[in-house]
């Protein structure tokens, strides 16, 4: 049974990491500003945004119905990142067809959408719809491709970065 001491520690844990991840994301967003860009063409950046987006847009819809609907936060970053998103799109693509053929590249795109789709059906791993939200529109203003592609390492991962689970404790 949970006290609401322990309640109440949970609640300051998860704040304590919901700082930290906009703190890294902060930290990611300056080292983007004062590094010169990187060739970020390759597949698995454009993979981890395609997931990033879909993460967002799935979870996006589990959280529509609860107070901490981010659907107005999603769409803000889909139309603040679109360039970005559209570009990572045409690469992953362009590298599924390189590695499954012209007529079955359609196929994996459509494989790895539903797998990724599929797998935050049942919502984020360690993140609830209000730190969904706050990442949200944290990502929207973020400036570059690799600090979306940082984050996207960062969020992705099925239980915190090694960063971030120090945070928990």
């Amino acid at each position: 049974m949970r006290t609401k001491r322990s309640s109440a520690n949970d609640l300051g844990e998860r704040s304590l990491l919901i700082s930290c991840i906009l703190a890294l994301l902060l930290l990611a967003v300056g080292l983007a500003v004062a590094t010169p860009a990187h060739a970020a063409g390759s597949a698995s950046g454009a993979e981890k945004l395609r997931r990033l987006d879909l993460m967002l847009m799935v979870t996006g819809l589990r959280c529509r119905i609860t107070h901490d609907d981010f659907q107005a936060d999603y769409s803000r970053f889909v139309t603040r990142q679109r360039q970005i998103l559209r570009q990572a799109n045409a690469e992953l693509r362009a590298e599924l067809g390189t590695s499954h053929g012209p007529r079955r590249a359609q196929w994996a795109y459509d494989r790895l959408s539903t797998s990724a789709a599929n797998e935050y059906g049942r919502g984020h791993p360690w993140l609830g719809c209000s730190e969904l939200k706050r990442v949200a529109r944290n990502l929207a203003d973020v400036q570059g491709r690799a600090t979306l592609e940082e984050a996207a390492d960062q969020l992705l991962a099925p239980a915190g970065s090694p960063r971030l689970a120090y945070a928990r404790r």
